[in-house]
């Protein structure tokens, strides 16, 4: 192998959008050390390409179908740790930066970023280093300082009620979902505002749209 093929980088891009994956082609052309060797649609598709193409680094939007990122980042470390990822997203959620910095991912980087940063980040990636800004890296500490240890105070049932008042479910609505009475989940909202330093439940409501995206795994630990 020459040296000059030795520097390539070669890049799998995973969204399941193809605009979006077209705009990233786009993007990446004007690096001549960059080259694109596949894309896949979801997390499934990931996880079948990436052992055939054995991409340098796995460009992975944050939310797709298939295995969430956090996920992914394990299967790929303890199968094809050669693979660095960095996530691309539309999606600027405190939640999504400190799991993808605890989760070991390389960077977190938004799909409005210029292509010379994403170039940049694919580089640094590439030789192994980490590519979190400052101010990331404050929000993430910051998000998990407060509102993840207030999240992670309440129970497994405050946290069902919390997401369905979110939803813009009443009392009534969440005691029937739940089969529990309306008296409990008084109880438990009561308790809820004790534990976020609430004084209403639309302020609770307005605290989970801000800090906690609707997905499907936030009741979990």
């Amino acid at each position: 192998m020459s040296d000059k093929s030795s520097k390539i980088i070669t890049v799998l891009i995973a969204d399941d959008e193809e605009l979006v994956r077209t705009g990233i082609r786009t993007l990446l052309k004007p690096a001549a050390d960059i080259k694109i060797v596949g894309e896949a649609r979801d997390g499934v598709e990931v996880q079948e390409l990436i052992p055939l193409l054995q991409p340098q680094i796995l460009l992975l939007d944050y939310r797709m179908p298939g295995p969430r990122v956090v996920e992914q980042e394990k299967w790929i470390r303890k199968n094809h740790p050669a693979t660095g990822v960095l996530v691309l997203t539309a999606h600027d959620h405190d939640m999504y930066l400190a799991e993808t910095i605890a989760s070991g991912i390389a960077g977190y980087l938004l799909k409005t970023e210029k292509s010379n940063q994403l170039i940049t980040a694919i580089r640094r990636a590439a030789e192994g280093t980490i590519y979190f800004t400052d101010e990331q890296i404050e929000r993430a500490q910051k998000w998990n300082q407060t509102v993840k240890t207030k999240w992670k105070s309440l129970s497994q049932r405050e946290r069902e009620i919390l997401k369905h008042l979110a939803a813009g479910k009443d009392n009534k609505s969440i005691a029937a979902i739940l089969s529990i009475s309306h008296k409990t989940t008084e109880f438990h909202i009561t308790n809820i505002l004790k534990k976020l330093n609430l004084n209403s439940r639309n302020e609770a409501i307005v605290w989970m749209l801000k800090h906690q995206p609707d997905d499907p795994w936030l009741t979990k630990d």
